[in-house]
């Protein structure tokens, strides 16, 4: 059995989960589900990053304890998840003892191997991003994305990233899918081509107290990004006594482990991360892909002080948690960035839910309930045309094209393969018109209706992924209730497989279209 490991970033607590989050969050689960279908061993991991300086200035700002501050915050990502019907193996959090061990571990290894060293850095460093920079590195005295940044003398400990370099290019050379989409691959190389400095993993208690502390020196606590990048191996055993196994299976030898994160963490991802993989002696992921950012309406990154950012909870008033769901992942191409408004989802979920999807639904099992007693036809003596030849030949072949583009971490090219089949099968039925033959050719309109139930099957069981709640009302509407295991992917793939006499009920409207001129956005 394939192992697939998908994680999303862990996410800071100094702020609520805003839309971008929720993209991300939202594609790593899509694609979960979507591999559990097709039956592989999956785990699914997003969270929480609970250490650093922004979250203890957080809490200061609140007058409560860091610790009280991430308790609360944690829950409100849980919660704000559980809304967006979010299907976590783990909820990760970076207070978690176990994770606080191993990080102490990781560190004293690292240490001992030579690979940590003790020196004094003069600097400059961005406390929104918690990153030193050089002075080659600033844009008119600021960080690359437009952020403050202080002066900063102190002793600290780093990790001799360095020495890696070399190897880490070597490796990104060899494997082309390790950094995804290829210009982001392209970006990290170049960053990679310039000289590597060393990276400081240590902040002194008396500057900041809120994080791990590292083991060979009480002073000090480690640096959040090293400890925050640990997450996605700790959540699987790594450097935990007892856990061996599990690691093993998950991360030393599965070769299925990959990343899903935000391009504006590329390089915390892409250099830090792997180079401390490789001095630890661990397997590098199979794959980091880094999305693009959801935008506002007039194409621009959403913004606090603009009062342009979304948040999740608005849009599932709005539209839906499932159709919220497929606009983000139908619309926005993974790697790109993409338009989030009120119209371009209402635009989106009218064009592809209500008006083909839905109506395609509505009419056949309306015809099904007046004409044929609310069961599905008898077509084991109807004779196949070309146009029924055609339309059940792209239907069993839809499945292998999602899977392929699942498998590609092209998941609006998936969507796309489905939304095509509906096409031809509303096409299908317009010319056909079964509510018309019906009136004298009784058995070659059931033939029809139920080219379009099966189809209504194989899309249904195709966008569970995507929309669970949705497609599991409407297989239940045509009798064919969604259930996990080893014979639903297979069964995406043939003709056939809802019988004759099954009982099909007249659907309610599952996509009410959206009147943006009506709803108060």
């Amino acid at each position: 059995m394939s192992h697939f490991y998908i994680t999303t970033p862990i996410y800071y607590v100094n702020d609520k989960p805003h839309l971008g989050t929720a993209y991300s969050t939202i594609t790593a689960d899509v694609l979960a589900r979507y591999h559990r279908l097709f039956g592989d061993k999956t785990k699914f991991l997003t969270g929480v990053d609970e250490h650093g300086q922004k979250v203890q200035q957080a809490a200061a700002k609140r007058g409560i304890d860091p610790q009280k501050h991430c308790d609360e915050l944690a829950e409100v990502f849980k919660a704000a998840w559980l809304k967006l019907n979010i299907s976590c193996d783990q909820f990760f959090r970076t207070t978690d003892a176990f994770h606080k061990t191993a990080v102490q571990n990781v560190l004293q290894k690292l240490w001992d191997a030579g690979d940590i060293y003790a020196d004094t850095y003069e600097g400059w460093y961005c406390v929104s991003e918690e990153i030193f920079y050089t002075e080659k590195d600033l844009v008119n005295g600021k960080t690359p994305t437009g952020k403050d940044v202080e002066k900063v003398t102190e002793k600290n400990y780093f990790f001799k990233m360095s020495k890696y370099q070399k190897a880490l290019i070597e490796h990104i050379e060899k494997n082309p899918k390790f950094i995804c989409p290829e210009n982001r691959r392209n970006e990290v190389l170049g960053f990679l081509r310039q000289p590597l400095t060393d990276l400081c993993i240590s902040r002194p208690k008396a500057r900041l107290s809120w994080g791990i502390e590292i083991p060979f020196d009480h002073d000090y606590v480690t640096y959040v990004w090293f400890d925050a990048l640990l997450n996605y191996a700790t959540a699987v055993g790594i450097a935990q006594s007892g856990r061996e196994k599990e690691y093993e299976e998950w991360w030393q030898n599965s070769g299925q482990t990959h990343h899903l994160i935000g391009k504006d963490i590329l390089i915390t991802h892409c250099v830090y991360w792997p180079t401390m993989l490789m001095a630890f002696g661990a397997a590098l992921p199979k794959t980091i892909f880094a999305h693009g950012w959801v935008l506002n309406r007039d194409n621009e990154k959403m913004s606090k002080s603009k009062g342009s950012v979304m948040a999740p909870d608005d849009m599932v008033a709005f539209v839906g948690v499932d159709p919220l769901r497929y606009y983000l992942v139908k619309e926005i191409h993974l790697g790109n960035d993409g338009p989030v408004s009120h119209e371009l989802i209402a635009g989106r979920i009218n064009n592809d839910l209500a008006n083909n999807l839905g109506n395609l639904l509505s009419r056949t099992t309306n015809l099904i309930d007046k004409f044929f007693g609310g069961q599905a036809p008898d077509v084991s003596k109807v004779a196949l045309d070309e146009k029924t030849r055609s339309l059940i030949d792209r239907a069993v072949s839809t499945a292998n094209q999602v899977k392929s583009r699942i498998e590609d971490f092209e998941p609006s090219l998936a969507l796309e393969a489905v939304v095509q089949l509906l096409n031809e099968t509303n096409k299908f039925l317009e010319e056909k018109a079964p509510w018309k033959t019906v009136k004298t050719h009784l058995v070659a309109a059931g033939a029809d209706l139920y080219c379009a139930l099966e189809v209504l099957r194989i899309a249904g069981g195709l966008l569970w992924p995507v929309m669970p709640e949705k497609m599991t009302a409407l297989l239940e509407t045509i009798g064919c209730p969604y259930k996990a295991g080893v014979e639903t992917w297979p069964s995406l793939s043939k003709w056939g497989v809802i019988a004759a006499g099954t009982k099909v009920q007249k659907a309610q409207p599952l996509f009410p279209r959206i009147d943006i001129e009506k709803s108060d956005a």
